[in-house]
């Protein structure tokens, strides 16, 4: 996949992530959250927009069409996780997990996680 996907897309991609089968458009639209307001034209064309973008496959079924991910989520979150710190703090992670740290971001828990993933890291 080469072209971003953007926020209203994701949406789109975290309603076929959270189901593991192929889903039709009116299924999808029924999987995007409420506050969007979209109609299923509207899923439509972001389902063949993210088809374009060679995020979402498609396949006939009769007169329907059923749509399922060809990227998985995992592989999107680290492209975009590295884009970000790439982005905003030049590729380096202290300075991010720094500015957590200074704007309170972080609690007890998430860095105990952060120490246990260090620890780790140095095995």
């Amino acid at each position: 996949m080469t072209k971003r996907i953007s926020e209203a897309e994701l949406d789109v991609m975290e309603a076929l992530w959270g189901h593991s089968a192929a889903l039709t458009a009116t299924e999808v639209a029924e999987r995007v959250p409420q506050e969007r307001g979209w109609s299923l034209p509207t899923v439509k064309t972001m389902l063949s927009r993210l088809v374009a973008k060679n995020a979402v496959r498609h396949e006939q079924d009769g007169r329907r069409y059923l749509y399922s991910p060809a990227i998985e989520r995992a592989d999107y979150v680290g492209g975009e996780s590295k884009r970000m710190v790439e982005r905003l703090f030049g590729g380096k992670l202290s300075p991010l997990v720094a500015h957590l740290a200074e704007s309170d971001s972080l609690d007890a828990e998430d860095v105990a996680e952060i120490e246990k993933l260090l620890k780790a890291l140095k095995k």
